[in-house]
């Protein structure tokens, strides 16, 4: 698939304004694409060329409603050619309503029920680790509604004691939690022993910050505050 690279934040809207559908979430989209486009353009060690690269950087989609902000960020990156946001969702198109990591370059999982993510980021980064490439980050995107998971739980409590310290979740605190959790989530992270940070999903600053704060050797949850209540 040919890419065409225009690695420019404002270029962003008119990239989300190409995919079309009432399946495009786009207000849940809106919520996340500075977050994205701040991991993509100055925190991951990932580009195009580096794609396969064992030693890469990862970046790992949970939060279900984002699609059409992650294709939005990985054309602007040269990760997949512009054009084809037009035709996402259509039968013959490689970009569905969820990413699909056989089709869509960059894509390292893909999409399913919310909960999956952060234990699929504590099995990548054992993986990693095992292989040589503890030094590869590895960053899950997620929403708040996917902590009331017992497999979000489960992957919380035991990150730390693995002493996961490349793995970084990104929590998206929409206040969407159907049982009252949202505005809690640095607790549920800081008693599992995880460093914890905070940041308004607009500041590019305040998110870089976040996203680079040392955190010795432990793992990094990092909530992502929004302006209004959007699903997951």
């Amino acid at each position: 698939m040919p890419a065409t690279t225009l690695s420019r934040y404002a270029d962003l809207p008119a990239l989300v304004g190409l995919l079309t559908g009432n399946k495009k979430h786009q207000a849940a989209a809106t919520t996340t694409l500075d977050v994205l486009w701040v991991l993509y353009d100055r925190v991951l060690d990932i580009s195009p060329a580096t794609a396969t690269d064992p030693a890469r950087d990862r970046f790992l989609l949970s939060r279900g409603h984002d699609p059409a902000a992650y294709y939005a960020v990985l054309a602007a990156k040269g990760f997949i050619d512009t054009a084809a946001l037009r035709s996402w969702g259509e039968f013959d198109s490689p970009l569905g309503r969820r990413p699909d990591r056989t089709l869509v370059p960059g894509v390292e999982i893909s999409g399913g029920s919310p909960g999956h993510g952060l234990g699929l980021g504590v099995g990548t980064a054992l993986g990693l680790r095992a292989q040589g490439h503890g030094a590869a980050r590895v960053v899950v995107l997620l929403g708040d509604t996917e902590l009331d998971e017992g497999s979000s739980h489960e992957a919380i409590t035991a990150a730390a004691r693995l002493g996961l310290s490349a793995l970084t979740a990104v929590v998206i605190d929409s206040r969407s939690s159907p049982l009252g959790r949202s505005g809690k989530i640095p607790d549920r992270f800081a008693r599992e022993d995880w460093a914890t940070r905070s940041a308004p999903g607009r500041d590019h600053d305040a998110l870089h910050q976040a996203l680079t704060a040392p955190h010795e050797s432990r793992p990094l949850a990092v909530t992502v505050r929004t302006a209004a209540r959007h699903p997951r």
